[in-house]
């Protein structure tokens, strides 16, 4: 079968990636289309705009309070992946390298975590919080969201540790280094792959927090995006044009994250899972 017939019948594969691409890409055409038109425009949203409307952007900066918002969310999610990334990866190499029964127990421990919902904890959650003047704070939705996010973190870094060679820690003890050098100089430089899927993954959760952010951050000033999405729908009035606006600014940088990650974050799933 010569390479011309071979490609001819994989056409299928071609109309199958663009029917996908296309599912996916329709809510974000729909949401561009309703953030670029005032609310006196009743057309289908099917029907672009007959002219560029920028008053929804402003609203949702001056009415939703976008930009305090994005820099909180900015700040959280920040904090959130220093620590999920630096107290996971530390957390994962012993588990990776000692494989004794308290370790598997733990391991399991760990995955058992991530069966929890959240939800069926948050009152003794804020009641815990409010006793300890976390809510309304930056620290205390960091280690909430961060308390949540670390099993998969120390899941993913485990299996990645367990694949690289323990040969390589036994060659930097015979030349003296201990545990602690042996991670940063060996181990550390070999976790880009898993690290930019930890960032993405967590970084996304963190950034899309609704449901301890709801409750962890009730001053207006500490809102984060979410929040300042939900910000435009009450009992009695409703901006849908300005909330998809402020909705897409929020999802801008998760965007700009994943493309900037994708080659990393790619590599370092199929590593974790098939390694």
């Amino acid at each position: 079968m010569s390479s011309t017939s071979a490609h001819s019948q994989q056409w299928w594969k071609t109309v199958l990636v663009v029917g996908i691409s296309a599912f996916y890409l329709m809510p974000i055409y729909i949401a561009i289309n309703v953030a670029l038109r005032p609310s006196t425009d009743t057309q289908s949203l099917w029907i672009p705009p007959h002219s560029l409307y920028w008053q929804n952007f402003v609203d949702a900066f001056q009415k939703g309070g976008v930009g305090r918002a994005m820099i909180n969310s900015l700040i959280i999610t920040s904090c959130c992946i220093v620590l999920i990334t630096l107290v996971g990866a530390f957390a994962a190499y012993p588990l990776a390298r000692r494989r004794t029964r308290v370790n598997s127990g733990i391991k399991g421990f760990v995955l058992g975590v991530m069966m929890v919902p959240p939800l069926s904890i948050l009152v003794s959650l804020y009641i815990t919080m409010a006793q300890l003047h976390g809510v309304s704070q930056y620290w205390g939705i960091v280690l909430t969201i961060a308390a949540f996010e670390l099993p998969l973190s120390i899941f993913l870094y485990t299996n990645f540790i367990a694949a690289i060679p323990s040969a390589l820690d036994e060659a930097a003890a015979i030349d003296g280094a201990g545990s602690v050098r042996t991670f940063f100089s060996i181990i550390l430089p070999q976790l880009k792959p898993v690290t930019a899927s930890v960032v993405i993954l967590t970084g996304m959760h963190a950034w899309n927090d609704y449901q301890f952010s709801l409750y962890l951050l009730q001053k207006p000033q500490m809102r984060s995006l979410p929040l300042a999405v939900a910000s435009f729908f009450s009992q009695t009035t409703s901006n849908v044009y300005a909330a998809t606006a402020a909705a897409l600014i929020a999802i801008a940088p998760a965007v700009v994250l994943f493309l900037v990650f994708q080659r990393f974050f790619i590599q370092g799933m199929v590593d974790s899972a098939v390694k």
